[in-house]
C-alpha cells in the first residue's frame, strides 16, 4: 500500500481534500487546512527503520533524497513523483554549538539552528520546495496553473522566485513598498519574478494576493497553504537527527505569520506518533514588541486573539499584525507547554550584536529569539543545564544595512552596546601599532 497524505480541516470538520486540489481553506467552515498522513501506514515500519533510512539518505547523492526535506519524503509529501521534485539541496543546515555565547548568558548547552545557511538564505526554502514540487506535479497531471504568487516581507518571495525559476514556472511576488531590505528585494528581481512593490504593509499585501489568486486561478504560496508547513516541519526532525535522535529541552523560534511555530510542533508530534521520540520539548515563540498579537493573546491564556496594526520594526520579516496561522500556533503552544515573549527594538538589536561578537552573524529576527532567551534565563524559566535550540531563520548578510546602522548608532530606540566601528589610521607603523595597543592594551 502506498504512503498517502491529504488536506484536512483543523477545526475537526470531516472535510478532506486531495493534495493536488487547489484549496487553502475548508469549504465547509472556512478554517485553515493541515496535511494529515496515513499513520497506520507509517507505523508498519519500526522507529529504528525510519531513523536508519533518514540517516542513510542524509546529504547523499541519490535524487531527490540528498535534500534533507526530500530525504524524509514519506513524512512530507509522498504524492509527488521524484521526476517532479524541485529541489535545490535544501536543509541540512548547521546546528551550531554556541558555546561562548551560552557561557556569557549562563547556559551550558546552547545551540543555534542556522536555517539561513540555505540556497536563498532563509528557512523558507524548506517549505517552498514542497509547494513548488506539488505545483509541478499538478501541471504534469494536466492542471492549468498560470503562475504561483505570494505576499512577502522578503524571504518568502526570494524562495518562491528561486524555486519557480528552477522549475520554469512563472512567479509573482507582492512586497510592501520600502519595507524589505535591498538584499531581499533583489532576489526575486534577479530570479525573474514579477515583483510588485505595493504601498501597504504585509497584511495589505496578503489581502490582495488572496483575492488575486482566488479570482484568477493563480496558486497561492503563503503559509496558509499547508504544503509549506510540511517542508518546514523537517527542521524538527533534522534537529533531533543531528542530536543522534535525542530531543532538546527547549526550542525558541521567532514568530510573525506563525507558520514556523506550527511547523515545529507538527514535526515533533509526527515523530512521537510513529514512536521515534518519547518526549516533546517546550516551544517558545518570540515576537517583536511592535508586532505582538500572539504575545497579547498569551497574556490572556489564549482565551482571545485579536489582530493588531503592526508597527515598523527592525525585525521586518515578522512585522505582521494579523498572522494567518495563529490557530495552528496556539494549538502547538498548548500541546508543548509553550511560552510567548516579546522583545523591544533595543533588546533585539543588542542580542543580535552580542551573538555576532561570539562568531555568529545573526539576522534581526534571530535577535528577537535571542533577546527572549535572555529574558527567560533571567527569570529562571530556562535553567543553566537545559539544552536549548534557537532557530535562526535567515542569513545575516540579508540585513547588512541593519548591521551597519547598528554599529554607526543610526537605529532609533537602540543604544548599541556592542558597537565596533573601523579605526582609521595613516599608513605608518607607529600609528598602526598605537591603534592596536589601545584596543588590546598589550600584545603577547
Amino acid at each position: 500500500m502506498p504512503y498517502r497524505a491529504w488536506f484536512q480541516c483543523i477545526s475537526g470538520c470531516d472535510e478532506k481534500y486531495e493534495l493536488n486540489e487547489v484549496v487553502y481553506q475548508c469549504k465547509k467552515c472556512g478554517d485553515l487546512l493541515e496535511v494529515k498522513h496515513d499513520l497506520d501506514r507509517l507505523r508498519r515500519h519500526t522507529p529504528e527503520h525510519w531513523k536508519k533510512l533518514f540517516d542513510e539518505r542524509y546529504r547523499r547523492t541519490k535524487w531527490p533524497y540528498g535534500s534533507s526535506v526530500w530525504g524524509k519524503k514519506e513524512f512530507v509529501c509522498p504524492q509527488v513523483e521524484n521526476k517532479n521534485v524541485v529541489s535545490l539541496y535544501e536543509g541540512g543546515s548547521n546546528l551550531f554549538w554556541a558555546e561562548r555565547l551560552g557561557a556569557e548568558l549562563g547556559l551550558e548547552n546552547l545551540w543555534i539552528k542556522q536555517c539561513g545557511n540555505a540556497h536563498t538564505g532563509s528557512f523558507k526554502d524548506l517549505g517552498m520546495t514542497v509547494l513548488v514540487s506539488m505545483v509541478k506535479q499538478m501541471i504534469s497531471d494536466g492542471k492549468k496553473i498560470p503562475a504561483v504568487a505570494c505576499a512577502s516581507t522578503g524571504d518568502t518571495s526570494a524562495a518562491l522566485a528561486s524555486y519557480c525559476a528552477a522549475a520554469g514556472i512563472p512567479a509573482i511576488v507582492f512586497l510592501p513598498k520600502n519595507k524589505v531590505s535591498h538584499a531581499q528585494l533583489i532576489q526575486p528581481i534577479a530570479n525573474g519574478a514579477l515583483t510588485l512593490s505595493i504601498d501597504t504593509d504585509f497584511d495589505g499585501c496578503m489581502k490582495l494576493v488572496k483575492e488575486i489568486c482566488l479570482k484568477n486561478n493563480i496558486y497561492l504560496a503563503n503559509s496558509m497553504n499547508s504544503l509549506r508547513i510540511e517542508g518546514q516541519k523537517t527542521v524538527s526532525i533534522e534537529i533531533v537527527q543531528q542530536f543522534d535522535w535525542e530531543v532538546p529541552d527547549v526550542i525558541i523560534v521567532p514568530g510573525g505569520n506563525l507558520g514556523n511555530t506550527a511547523a515545529l510542533g507538527k514535526g515533533f508530534l509526527l515523530m512521537k506518533e510513529v514512536g521515534m521520540i518519547n518526549k516533546l520539548p517546550r516551544i517558545v515563540c518570540a515576537q517583536a514588541a511592535k508586532a505582538n498579537p500572539l504575545y497579547l493573546s498569551y497574556l490572556t491564556g489564549f482565551k482571545e486573539f485579536k489582530p493588531v496594526k503592526a508597527q515598523k520594526t527592525l525585525a521586518n520579516a515578522i512585522q505582521i499584525g494579523d498572522p494567518v496561522s495563529y490557530k495552528k500556533a496556539i494549538n502547538v503552544l498548548k500541546a508543548f507547554h509553550g511560552i510567548v515573549e516579546q522583545a523591544t527594538e533595543d533588546e533585539l538589536a543588542n542580542a543580535s550584536a552580542q551573538a555576532d561578537t561570539t562568531g555568529l552573524f545573526s539576522c534581526p529576527h534571530t535577535g528577537v529569539a535571542l533577546a527572549v532567551l535572555i529574558k527567560l534565563i533571567k527569570r529562571k524559566e530556562i535553567g543553566p543545564k537545559e539544552q536549548v535550540v534557537v532557530i535562526s531563520t535567515a542569513h545575516g548578510l540579508k540585513f547588512s544595512e541593519f548591521k551597519i546602522n547598528y554599529h554607526e548608532n543610526n537605529l532609533e530606540e537602540v543604544t548599541p552596546r556592542f558597537a565596533n566601528l573601523p579605526v582609521e589610521v595613516p599608513a605608518q607603523y607607529e600609528a598602526v601599532k598605537s591603534a592596536i595597543f589601545r584596543k588590546f592594551e598589550q600584545i603577547p
